[in-house]
């Protein structure tokens, strides 16, 4: 009966992690346009980052809880220092400010 029960219990968890798992798109242009580069993917606690370069936007979809985004450049690189935006918990487009382009995105 136990191997059963922990057989369950891990089956159950697998089919769940992929659907705790947010996806992210990066986009040449505003308002997710012009050439993507992506995706990338993660869950609670993930900082996603495109390669080490930025775009102007980024989609978002399957987010749990909230999706922080951060500007390119110095202390904002890799999720550092303060997020631009935050986000709910959903799919979405995110334009970073005028003359900054998204580098990366921490999910909470």
């Amino acid at each position: 009966m136990y191997f059963n029960l922990s057989f369950l219990a891990t089956a159950l968890l697998v089919c769940i992690s992929p659907a705790m798992s947010a996806t992210v798109i990066a986009f040449a242009g505003a308002d997710c346009t012009g050439a993507q580069s992506g995706p990338g993917t993660g869950g609670p606690g993930a900082c996603l980052t495109q390669g080490g370069g930025s775009a102007r936007s980024w989609s978002y979809s399957g987010v749990t809880n909230q999706i922080q985004f951060f500007q390119s450049g110095g202390k904002n690189d890799n999720c550092m220092g303060t997020p631009f935006t935050t986000r709910g918990a959903g799919s979405g487009c995110v334009t970073a400010p005028d003359g900054f382009n998204i580098e990366s995105a921490r999910l909470t």
